[in-house]
């Protein structure tokens, strides 16, 4: 991206009021961030789900100083800003309805790898969390996965020690700018992460820090990873939140079981009783039920090829996913999104009537196949 777009695209993203569900908005209508900027008010109003008063705060904005500070930080500490457009911005968030416009990220891996797993817990992490959380990093290093965490006390720093350990890379999602590390303790560790992994933030380096930040990256650790694992905590902790917001972008959740009144273990208990999570004690029971435990390049067989004659009259795009397992067999989600061209919402109720009405099965790992 030119350095022009870049700037306006910061500054869009630094207007209060427009979020990233209606930044994006704006740069689709109007054609490009700077676009937006050069928009009369009278124009920008009539584009849905701004208005007079979104569409005021855009015109009379004075974001240009904050983004021409940003771009300076971003040259200074060789900063890689990534747009929801770019092809390095992780692919999995930007399927996201409120992925970020613009992600700030320093490190080497690759945010697009092709097999990514979140790690979250609590800050007050057991002997049994760490023990386990450990162990499972160890057995998925010969499985070249990506590591995903949130930097903080507890669970998430115990899994980026690990995969650094285990020759894995580690991204971790700050809440705050890339100006800073918090907590302070985790300097050392952060900074053999930007080797070996990367830190990755959609805050500014001249935002102040919030604790609603926590609570926000909490999506972009859910979005960017294909799986997210509860390894501990509480029944109304942080990392629950976590679980739940993957759980309602169609992830996969797994979490580690723990004792009956283990305050630490009551979160993973709980959604493992909801059925919102799958309970997993291993990384073998991961691998299987992400269908990572076979051979490169080859998936499972599907027992039947020959066309089936249906009973019941198909919507179009129940037609579409049915032709489309009926040839190929079965599929991630996110290949069927991608194939028949439909949305993350509608393919998902596709899904779910189609399996109610037995016309397909759903697989371990987000995948489907014909009945």
């Amino acid at each position: 991206m030119k350095p022009e777009e870049l700037l306006y695209t910061i500054a869009l993203s630094s207007v209060k009021g427009i979020g990233d569900v209606l930044a994006k908005n704006l740069i689709a209508y109007c054609g490009s961030a700077e676009a937006v900027f050069k928009t009369g008010k009278t124009k920008l109003e009539k584009i849905p789900g701004i208005g007079s008063e979104k569409a005021k705060q855009v015109s009379l904005s004075d974001v240009m100083k904050i983004a021409e500070t940003e771009l300076k930080f971003i040259s200074d500490y060789h900063i890689t800003p990534l747009v929801y457009t770019d092809d390095k911005y992780p692919q999995r968030l930007k399927d996201c309805s409120d992925s970020p416009v613009l992600l700030y990220y320093k490190g080497s891996a690759d945010l697009n790898a092709a097999k990514v797993v979140a790690i979250v817990g609590t800050r007050r992490a057991t002997d049994y969390g760490k023990e386990q959380t450990k162990k499972l990093i160890a057995e998925l290093a010969a499985h070249n996965v990506l590591v995903v965490s949130g930097l903080a006390y507890g669970i998430d720093i115990c899994a980026h020690k690990a995969a650094l350990e285990n020759g894995l890379e580690t991204v971790g999602v700050l809440g705050h700018g890339l100006n800073t590390i918090y907590p302070a303790t985790h300097k050392a560790t952060a900074k053999e992460m930007v080797e070996q992994g990367g830190l990755l933030t959609e805050y500014r380096s001249t935002q102040e820090m919030h604790p609603s930040h926590f609570a926000n990256r909490n999506r972009i650790v859910a979005g960017m990873s294909d799986a997210v694992i509860l390894m501990e905590s509480a029944i109304d902790g942080g990392a629950v939140i976590t679980a739940n917001v993957a759980d309602s972008y169609h992830k996969d959740v797994f979490a580690y079981p723990g004792k009956a009144n283990d305050k630490w273990s009551a979160g993973c208990n709980n959604l493992i009783k909801l059925k919102r999570a799958t309970m997993i004690e291993n990384a073998a029971d991961l691998l299987r039920e992400m269908n990572w435990d076979l051979p490169e390049g080859k998936s499972k067989k599907v027992k039947s090829a020959q066309q089936r004659t249906l009973a019941i009259h198909l919507s179009e795009s129940e037609q579409l996913v049915y032709n489309l397992l009926n040839e190929q067999g079965e599929k991630h989600i996110d290949e069927l999104s991608d194939r028949t061209g439909l949305s993350t919402g509608v393919l998902a109720a596709t899904l779910l009537e189609m399996e109610m009405n037995n016309l397909i099965l759903s697989l371990p790992g987000k995948m489907y196949k014909l009945a």
